[in-house]
């Protein structure tokens, strides 16, 4: 960090234990490349002089990556950023370098820095990339206590610096790529290895490093999320449809929908829209001139596309009772809350107790109720607790749902309490 940025850093970062910082009233500086735009890596033998730059390179590696959402099918990287000591920052065409094992395995076990970690690292993961280490300064920022965590918001707040706005979700599938994107991307992990620097100190400062390392431990440790069970049931709107033969109709052109979307490589949602799909399933058309006056259909939508959402509602139509979907997922742990009073009245009794612990021990630790414990895992623990509730058998439920050691310690004592809370 130079001079100037641990003075402004210096000047921005509270006390431990204060309220984080007002954004400043005074115009900041614009940061600008310490390098100028780095050429755009797209070829093998580019791609080699990175990696070795890198190998050669020392200290933490600031990793970002673009993808293309709402405009692509999957959430595929279109660019990686990277930046390190003694290796400057380089900015990865992975359409041009599918396979980036290599650079992975030249950066070893030193320590990534990422915004927003479990964003980025899917997709990162499908081009050989992977972090043994990690520090996520997003999350640093939550446990610290930072109302706006955005990385604009983290590096003006904590660093003094003003990043580039207005280009976060466009088609970074665009080639090549228009040089104020390239700038905005690279501009991106310019700063980010000093913003992580400066929050480990105010981590430090307030007694919650160690918290942040064993969060930053069990993403670097997650595997991949299986897939979805029922996607189509995600489906916005989905909430209007009542009957498992319009349900049917939201699985057929759900299913219809995604297979032409991967075939073209487009987002779903440029096929057709789920507000669309809702339509059609509650109006269950006769034909393809009854679907033509649905919204969402008819305007500049060609006569083979409307017979291809046809036949989809025509194959729900045609199922038997038998195959039409069930309403709602099967549930995999407790019923929704609202339903507990009647079903369980000291279960609700019990979660009632345990949110307003919960909220209360956040609020005097100066981070989100979500970071502290999940809300999942509150739920399941009173719905179904120990037999005996105490520290230890507490605190053996919430390690077997997957909380943290610092967790455990802090809210193990206060959900012993509340699950010991009479319904009556």
């Amino acid at each position: 960090m130079t001079d100037a940025q641990k003075t402004a850093a210096d000047t921005t970062l509270r006390a431990a234990g204060d309220s984080p910082p007002d954004p400043r009233p005074a115009p900041v500086p614009l940061l600008e490349p310490r390098e100028g735009i780095p050429p755009v890596t797209a070829t093998d033998e580019a791609l080699a002089e990175v990696v070795a730059a890198f190998a050669a390179g020392t200290g933490p590696v600031a990793v970002d990556a673009e993808r293309a959402s709402g405009y692509r099918y999957g959430q595929r990287a279109y660019l990686v950023q990277l930046r390190r000591e003694g290796a400057g920052s380089v900015l990865i065409d992975p359409v041009g370098c599918p396979d980036l094992s290599a650079l992975g395995e030249a950066i070893g076990d030193a320590e990534w820095v990422l915004h927003a970690a479990t964003q980025d690292l899917p997709c990162l993961r499908d081009i050989g990339m992977v972090p043994t280490r990690l520090f996520d300064t997003e999350l640093a920022g939550r446990l610290a206590g930072f109302a706006r965590v955005g990385l604009g918001a983290m590096v003006e707040n904590v660093l003094g610096f003003a990043l580039e706005k207005g280009h976060s979700a466009v088609d970074w599938s665009t080639r090549p790529l228009p040089e104020p994107w390239l700038r905005y991307a690279a501009l991106d992990v310019e700063l980010l290895v000093d913003l992580r620097d400066a929050l480990e100190e105010e981590l430090t400062q307030q007694g919650k490093l160690e918290w942040a390392r064993q969060e930053f431990a069990a993403i670097a440790a997650a595997p991949p999320p299986p897939p979805r069970k029922d996607p189509w049931r995600r489906t916005s709107g989905m909430h209007k449809v009542r009957r498992r033969r319009q349900m049917a109709v939201v699985r057929e052109l759900w299913t219809a929908r995604d297979q032409v979307a991967q075939r073209r490589d487009v987002s779903p949602g440029k096929v057709l829209g789920d507000a669309a799909i809702v339509e059609a399933a509650l109006s269950l058309p006769p034909n393809s001139h009854a679907l033509a006056g649905l919204p969402g259909f008819g305007h500049r939508m060609g006569r083979r596309q409307l017979e291809q959402w046809q036949a989809a509602v025509d194959r729900a139509r045609a199922l038997p009772e038998s195959e039409l979907p069930q309403p709602g997922q099967p549930l995999n742990g407790p019923p929704p809350p609202r339903a507990w009073a009647d079903k369980d009245p000291a279960a609700a009794a019990r979660l009632s107790a345990a949110r307003a612990a919960v909220t209360a021990l956040a609020e005097s630790l100066n981070l989100p109720q979500e970071n502290l414990i999940t809300p999942d895992t509150v739920r399941r623990l009173c719905w179904e607790p120990p037999a005996e509730p105490t520290r230890e058998s507490v605190a053996e439920v919430l390690s077997g749902h997957g909380a943290r050691p610092w967790q455990i310690e802090q809210v193990a004592p206060i959900l012993t309490e509340a699950l010991l809370t009479d319904a009556g």
